[in-house]
């Protein structure tokens, strides 16, 4: 399988050990790409709800890959999150290509982009941390009621939903702090000069330009890897929102064409041999 070069690839929220994980569609994508540095933008593996007795074979592969990555020379970034807080004592520190930070500034060509995870925004995670635990918590326990519906939707020749984005999207307040969060990022990246401002936490993907009395800064949001799928790629000076999803489907749909070909040309050769044994069958009759 030929791998897609890319410069840069971010990503974040893949809360490996918990049941929302995505890890078998993650390591797909990790292994159809070849990158020059990765930056893994806060919450990676979920240390709040770690529990040995749930970490699959397709969460430690991930991290294997990752390893690999590590020992191969490829510059990897790991920016701490909430979930993984715990790591955040050992920022600075560096293991081979590995390094683990809480933030970081990186110049691409002739611009600055400034990466970190966002849990800095939240006030709940600054006041009232057990309640986003247990928010934590609930969340993924929902994800997991949401992989059970969409089995029997899809079952049914249903397409799949989601619950949690449904009632992030209804909800006004949680509208409400996605905006506030994309805007307080781009205020305080516009007031230090940055051109980039990326994060992660909220789980929204996003490439949008915001603009303010003071400036313009590129704003955005690399996703997760429990119901977005996505990941944030920099490549030829140029930055695009990478979805498994979509690329799933762009699969399929090559798939299914195929296969409906395949069908068609069975049917073709069928219908001529039928053809072929009327035509025989006519000529015996005459002899």
């Amino acid at each position: 399988m030929k791998k897609r070069p890319v410069d840069i690839v971010v990503i974040s929220d893949v809360h490996l050990g918990t049941y929302g994980c995505h890890a078998k569609e993650l390591l797909k994508y990790m292994k159809s790409i070849k990158p020059k540095e990765v930056i893994l933008n806060g919450d990676i593996v979920d240390i709040w709800q770690f529990s040995k007795r749930y970490f699959p074979k397709s969460h430690m592969k991930v991290i294997k890959l990752l390893l690999e990555w590590v020992a191969k020379g490829v510059p990897v970034h790991y920016i701490t999150g909430n979930h993984d807080e715990l790591l955040r004592k050992f920022s600075g520190n560096n293991m081979g290509s590995l390094s683990i930070v809480n933030k970081m500034v990186i110049p691409l060509a002739d611009k600055k982009a400034w990466i970190f995870h966002g849990d800095v925004f939240d006030v709940t995670m600054q006041h009232s941390k057990w309640v986003a635990k247990l928010g934590a918590k609930g969340y993924d326990s929902l994800i997991l009621l949401n992989r059970g519906i969409n089995f029997v939707s899809k079952k049914m020749g249903r397409g799949p939903i989601s619950m949690s984005k449904k009632i992030k999207n209804s909800v006004k307040s949680a509208v409400k702090f996605i905006n506030d969060f994309e805007e307080i990022a781009a205020d305080i990246a516009i007031e230090n000069g940055y051109d980039y401002v990326i994060c992660g936490h909220i789980h929204q993907p996003e490439i949008r330009k915001i603009k303010t009395d003071k400036g313009e800064v590129t704003y955005l949001n690399s996703g997760d890897w429990i119901e977005n799928l996505t990941a944030l790629e920099y490549h030829k000076g140029k930055w695009k929102l990478y979805s498994y999803l979509e690329d799933q489907l762009v699969i399929d749909h090559k798939e299914d064409s195929k296969e409906e070909t395949f069908v068609l040309e069975k049917a073709e050769l069928f219908e001529s041999l039928l053809e072929e044994f009327r035509i025989s069958g006519m000529t015996q009759q005459t002899k």
